[in-house]
């Protein structure tokens, strides 16, 4: 590969990961069926162990995913958690704190959500589980043990799922708390095998929204990355 070649490509993959940011806030607009079956084509080309590739991903659009919103939104209000990978806030760090609480006051701010103000932020919670408007959503299921080794494999897959995504226009938000409710994605879906990792809201972005304009900065790579020869 000539020079000019891999400057060309470093600069675009560049530019593609850079870019790539969480929508919290989209457009009604459908994504065309053929872009959405090339996008999972692609996601599919992520690497796993002994390509194993032990991911199980239920793509969600229309009735259905109104459906599965409602039924959300009211597990959610009965506080029927069913998360199959524990969550804790215990498990972060004093600097993953610091970092998740800027992205808090950022997030809020852009929202008009004054801090302290839980019951403001509850209702958003809420109103998250409706995929923040998207028309689409994709569930992420680890299958086999469900264990951490192989829900890995199925994180690398979520990063060129998202990535993809980005390539072809398509906006995205990995969302967390979609997978507080395993139980009812099942139910809705009829998914009877695998462990629910993530849910991934898709669309084209409400570029009006500020929500959208909310950015946010990585760590220096001296703070997390070491080299050692």
């Amino acid at each position: 590969m000539s020079r000019s070649v891999s400057t060309e490509l470093s600069a675009c993959a560049e530019k593609l990961m850079r870019g790539r940011r969480a929508t919290r806030s989209f457009r009604p607009a459908e994504v065309p069926e053929a872009t959405m079956r090339a996008v999972f084509a692609l996601a599919g080309s992520a690497p796993s162990n002994s390509n194993a590739q032990p991911w199980q991903v239920e793509v969600v659009s229309g009735a259905a995913l109104e459906r599965l919103a409602t039924a959300l939104q009211a597990a959610h209000a009965e506080r029927r958690i069913s998360a199959d990978f524990p969550y804790s806030e215990g498990m972060y760090s004093p600097v993953h704190r610091e970092r998740r609480a800027a992205f808090g006051g950022e997030l809020y701010g852009a929202l008009g959500i004054a801090p302290g103000d839980d019951e403001a932020r509850t209702a958003y919670d809420a109103e998250s589980l409706r995929f923040y408007g998207a028309p689409h959503a994709a569930f992420l299921f680890v299958t086999g043990d469900g264990g951490a080794r192989l829900a890995a494999d199925v994180g690398a897959y979520m990063q060129t799922l998202l990535l993809a995504m980005a390539a072809y226009g398509v906006d995205s938000c990995p969302q967390g708390l979609l997978s507080f409710y395993a139980d009812v994605v099942r139910a809705e879906l009829g998914v009877t095998e695998g462990k629910l990792l993530v849910g991934v809201s898709f669309g084209y972005a409400d570029e009006a929204a500020p929500v959208n304009r909310v950015t946010t900065p990585r760590a220096a790579l001296d703070a997390t990355t070491a080299f050692h020869r």
